[in-house]
């Protein structure tokens, strides 16, 4: 996909956001999850074969079964709806669409790191990547080859990924954590999402950048605190990423070490009324799993706000790739649950409702 600056005229608007809106009332329910958390895999996969993943079970019903199965639907469904936008879109849209769809390549890409820093086999690492970025299948394949992290890195160079993270090796090597990969890669992403926009924006690039403006809040908040939490001797202001609004760098150093002035300054933010439930939980259970779950919901909710404010324009449909990535990863969630024996409610807290 290549990334262009056509003309706002040029974008198709009404056509794209109709076909979103058709797309987001056929996502799943918490009415669907409750069934399908109670749930064996094969009822799942039934299940899915009768709703909206017909094609992919199909396809993939002699090759795979179980648990496989519905990894692979799930993925090849997602890459379908997403390059499909694509196919959609025109002009100006066209390019927004693209631009944050890469951050599929930033998902394969840290798949790939987190598959060989487990040791994970080659089928476990294909299993999570997702064709629905820029990279080609024989890319992500050479990818998956890679012997090792330090491997990969180099056969990256050449992407928008292979700079950032040659200079984050060193401290991954003296940290043993992922942490310096990790935020790289996302570092990597959103300064290429947001360069190459216009200096004076029209309405609907303002809109644009209001929306990934809260994503890399969302990004900083989860980072800073899985930091404070890892223990690890990490500052967490040398992997802030830059273009939120709700941070800088010193103030989320300083906020990280002490989750009591960090809530309230939450609180007090725009995302404020959007996270209370997230952060009581977060004050009470200490809990960040829940907390990273809320803020997934917490930026859906965002992001359909702004859809509402702003119809016809690329708000509805950048929060239909959110809502529809967060019905894959439930999906997958219930459907690992079930395969590993656990109950319906550990499975709930795994699940993010839209």
């Amino acid at each position: 996909m290549s990334i262009i600056a056509p003309s706002e005229s040029s974008s198709n608007y009404e056509y794209v956001t109709a076909r979103v809106r058709s797309r987001r009332a056929s996502l799943f329910d918490e009415d669907d999850y409750r069934k399908l958390v109670r749930m064996g895999t094969g009822e799942i996969a039934r299940f899915m074969e009768e709703e909206e993943y017909e094609r992919e079970m199909n396809a993939l019903g002699s090759r795979y079964s179980g648990v496989d199965l519905i990894e692979y639907a799930l993925n090849r469904n997602l890459a379908k709806h997403f390059n499909d936008l694509l196919d959609w879109a025109e002009g100006r849209l066209y390019d927004y669409i693209a631009r944050y769809l890469r951050k599929f390549d930033a998902w394969n890409v840290k798949t790939v790191v987190r598959g060989l820093y487990a040791d994970a086999s080659r089928q476990e690492i294909e299993d999570d990547l997702i064709g629905a970025g820029e990279f080609d299948e024989e890319f992500l394949s050479t990818l998956v080859d890679s012997e090792s992290i330090e491997d990969a890195v180099d056969r990256l160079q050449g992407t928008m990924f292979g700079k950032p993270l040659a200079a984050a090796f060193d401290d991954y090597e003296s940290t043993g954590t992922l942490v310096p990969l990790e935020n790289a890669v996302d570092r990597a992403f959103y300064e290429t999402l947001l360069s190459g926009l216009p200096s004076e924006p029209d309405v609907a690039t303002e809109l644009y950048i209001e929306f990934l403006r809260a994503e890399i809040d969302f990004r900083n908040l989860r980072n800073a605190l899985r930091i404070a939490r890892s223990g690890a001797d990490i500052d967490p202001g040398e992997y802030f990423i830059e273009g939120g609004r709700l941070f800088d760098a010193d103030e989320l150093r300083q906020l990280s070490t002490n989750t009591d002035e960090l809530v309230a300054r939450i609180r007090e933010s725009p995302y404020g009324s959007d996270l209370n439930e997230a952060l009581d939980e977060l004050e009470q259970a200490d809990s960040l799993i829940a907390f990273e779950h809320a803020l997934d919901a917490a930026l859906l909710e965002y992001s359909d706000r702004l859809s509402n404010r702003y119809p016809l324009s690329v708000c509805p449909v950048l929060a239909y790739v959110l809502a529809k990535e967060r019905e894959v990863d439930n999906l997958r969630a219930i459907a690992r649950g079930r395969e590993a024996g656990l109950g319906e409610d550990e499975i709930d807290t795994e699940l993010v409702m839209i």
